[in-house]
């Protein structure tokens, strides 16, 4: 079986490009993995979204396992599938606590290590989406993987796509913190501008890869903070809790950050060790 990128034939090209606002998002195909993907940062792109004839497929760990452990279990599921390496589309994270900013840039140059090794990056680009957040209570002892998605042939699937978590502050422009929606600032009227932005970042790559909320099977929010002053006019009325809401207790990897969001189209999950 091929295992990456590097060891199969590939077409890499851009489909779209669009900007709004200070925002450019461009849209690339990625074969033999079958998806299309933003890109983003180093650490993740910013979504991707299954190729015609295929779909996406999720995996939860019963228990986060621990970073090396579960790279060589993701690889193990993807053999068992007949799946490429390049197959591997997304994944979410788990950190003992958020990073310094120093420490996000370590821990992140860790991560993407066994992508390059897998073969996965194509031109510097990493395809694979990503959310990393850190559990409030009873956090893992080491980074783990929560979950993660890859992609399946079928001749018949429905549209199938995975958006990146976002917190508060904008990619690509060295520290987060710079950058942040009312850093320092917890109060109620500040959580409400921070879910503002994280929601209106979710619709900008929902748009780019070709979808809306409309289009979700699910929506996952993580904070500590208080959510039900907006949660009916900011979430559900935007669709983005048509399928319910997962709110999970964690707070996003970068200290200071202090909402974060991400959601998805999959129509086949399950469970795994």
């Amino acid at each position: 079986m091929a295992e990456g990128l590097g060891a199969c034939l590939f077409s890499f090209f851009s489909l779209a490009l669009s900007k709004k606002g200070n925002h450019v998002s461009a849209l690339q195909l990625s074969l033999p993995g079958g998806y299309r993907f933003i890109p983003g940062v180093q650490q993740y792109s910013a979504g991707v979204a299954a190729e015609p004839g295929f779909r996406i497929e999720r995996v939860r760990f019963v228990e986060p396992l621990p970073l090396k452990q579960g790279f060589q279990r993701i690889k193990e599921i993807l053999e068992e599938a007949s799946r490429p390496l390049a197959a591997f589309c997304a994944c979410e994270l788990r950190s003992p606590a958020p990073f310094t900013e120093q420490g996000f840039v370590e821990f992140n140059n860790l991560y993407v290590g066994t992508l390059k090794e897998w073969g996965l990056f194509i031109d510097d680009l990493n395809p694979v989406a990503r959310s990393n957040v850190c559990p409030a209570v009873s956090p893992p002892s080491e980074p783990s993987f929560h979950a993660f998605s890859y992609t399946v042939p079928d001749a018949s699937a429905a549209a199938s796509f995975v958006v990146a978590g976002s917190a508060e502050a904008p990619e690509g422009k060295g520290h987060y913190r710079d950058h942040a929606v009312g850093l320092g600032d917890t109060s109620p009227p500040a959580i409400l501008k921070k879910a503002q932005w994280v929601l209106d970042e979710m619709e900008r790559r929902l748009a780019s890869l070709g979808f809306t909320w409309a289009s979700t099977t699910g929506s996952q929010l993580y904070t500590v903070h208080d959510i039900h002053p907006f949660i009916a006019d900011e979430i559900v009325k935007r669709g983005a809790a048509r399928h319910g809401l997962t709110w999970h207790y964690n707070r996003p990897p970068v200290i200071d950050l202090e909402y974060e969001m991400d959601c998805r189209s999959v129509q086949f999950e399950r469970v795994a060790t």
